[in-house]
């Protein structure tokens, strides 16, 4: 046999790629199928003004093709598939403008894609507080915020921007936070690391055992850490993949956070009511009266009404010293008539009561 035939593949192998391709001419076939029916849609939809973004869709299109998937490829793949689908269905109907807080590569830019894929128009917005005003003056359709991580508990700079802000949580999402140490030169020649102060925190245990004598060197955010490490010499950053594709930055060890589940919840903001899925959560904001036992009240209407409470958070109110705002999480879609009606009986124990929205529950982290 000659080196030139040992070079081509076996026949079976060919056959096999041959099946492929006639598979991928079926799919092609089928999503623009699929993409001109999503065009007609979009027509119906700038007519009535029915949003271009349903979150109860989203999760019904979801749940019914991860129930129609028998394998073998994991339910994980196939809602990425349909993610970015969907992604380029939004394109389609009404292209979207989604903002974050940035600056590329951030853990929010991270989390936006992998909620909204990588079709809609991004804003890469520098503060929380920043993201809330484009969104309430509608020069974004959406914005996403982290909200609380499993890890640092909630997020301080969007509480305090749901106080001062004229917006309705539209869904929710659920994002691995996964920590990767990314260099261009050789990993045992780093003498200094880049990251954001909170960053150093989830991977001291990490960074004690492999790198004890590096300079840990704080940044505004883990993706200007990584775009500063890009061309220093001894240099290293702590960030996301996401920023390393961007600015050029090899991972060299990932996921190397000291607790293996960091969970972010980010929430999506709109000026829009989303409709009951079925399975809902109810975010409310509220400032007690001043009177004894006010709060333990007000949380002992949603326990004598069987809703339960899946997250609680206090901020200042700002209003005055030892004044605070409450924000909980009800397991209920404020439509439903038990949850309207102890809503309304929880006023009665408020100075102020506010629902943010209702929402579909994140069922899966992405």
């Amino acid at each position: 046999m000659s080196e030139a035939d040992s070079n081509q593949p076996p026949d079976d192998l060919e056959a096999l790629r041959r099946r492929i391709d006639e598979i991928d001419l079926r799919l092609i076939q089928a999503l623009s199928d699929r993409a001109e029916v999503v065009v007609e849609v979009g027509k119906l939809k700038q007519t009535d003004g029915t949003p271009i973004y349903a979150p109860h869709r989203e999760k019904q299109v979801l749940e019914k093709v991860l129930g129609l998937n028998e394998g073998p490829l994991p339910g994980r793949t196939i809602e990425a598939i349909y993610r970015e689908l969907m992604s380029g269905s939004f394109r389609l109907e009404m292209p979207l403008r989604v903002g974050y807080l940035g600056p590329e590569g951030s853990f929010s830019h991270v989390a936006a894609t992998r909620h909204f894929g990588s079709s809609v128009d991004f804003d890469d917005l520098h503060e929380i507080e920043h993201v809330f005003k484009e969104v309430q003056a509608g020069r974004c359709h959406y914005g996403l915020v982290p909200y609380e991580n499993s890890i640092g508990g909630g997020i301080t700079d969007t509480l305090d921007a749901f106080q001062i802000s004229e917006v309705t949580i539209y869904a929710e999402a659920l994002i691995d936070v996964a920590q990767a140490l990314l260099t261009n030169g050789p990993p045992n020649e780093i003498l200094r690391i880049y990251s954001k102060p909170q960053i150093f925190s989830q991977c001291r245990q990490w960074l004690r055992n492999q790198y004890p004598e590096a300079e840990l060197i704080p940044m505004a955010s883990s993706s200007a850490a990584v775009k500063h490490a890009a061309a220093e010499p001894n240099a290293a950053a702590i960030g996301s993949e996401l920023a390393g594709e961007i600015y050029g930055v090899k991972p060299v060890f990932t996921a190397i956070q000291d607790k293996p589940n960091n969970i972010t919840r980010f929430l999506i903001i709109g000026t829009q009511a989303a409709r009951p899925s079925g399975e809902d959560k109810t975010t409310i904001m509220f400032v007690t009266a001043h009177k004894p036992g006010a709060l333990v009240d007000v949380l002992g209407v949603f326990r004598d009404a069987s809703i339960n409470l899946s997250h609680i958070e206090k901020r200042p109110s700002g209003r005055q010293n030892w004044d605070y705002t409450f924000f909980i999480d009800c397991d209920s879609h404020q439509e439903d008539a038990t949850m309207k009606r102890a809503i309304d009986e929880a006023r009665t124990h408020c100075v102020s009561l506010k629902v943010l929205g209702s929402y579909p529950k994140a069922q899966r982290v992405l």
